[in-house]
This record gives C-alpha cells, sequence and structure tokens, in this order.
C-alpha cells in the first residue's frame, strides 16, 4: 500500500496528468487528421448547427 501513498502527493500527480492529457490530445489529433477520409468527414459537419431545418421536420403549435 506504500505504492498508493505516491498518488496523494501534488509534486507526484500533476505530471503524472500533464502526460495523460497530453497522450490524450495527441490521440484525438491523430484519430482526426490521420485518415484523409474521416479528417473530409469530420470538417463537413461544422455547418451543421447553421442549416436550417426543413419545412417537414418543424413541430406546429
Amino acid at each position: 500500500m506504500e505504492w498508493l501513498m505516491w498518488f496523494s502527493k501534488p509534486e507526484n500527480t500533476k505530471p503524472l496528468a500533464l502526460i495523460i492529457f497530453f497522450v490524450t490530445f495527441i490521440g484525438i489529433v491523430i484519430y482526426v487528421y490521420g485518415s484523409k477520409k474521416r479528417g473530409k468527414q469530420l470538417e463537413s459537419y461544422r455547418f451543421i448547427p447553421f442549416q436550417d431545418d426543413q419545412e417537414g421536420t418543424k413541430d406546429k403549435q
């Protein structure tokens, strides 16, 4: 149980958290830009919030 005390010290957990977040960020970047097909597909999704609703899908109240 001595190794659990290592996690209780901020000088140990801060660099560990930084490494975890950095590796996660790099993984996301590689996932998004690793494949041109996937990158183009995700790039096309950026205008979804600005597209108007179609007339048949609006609720009439």
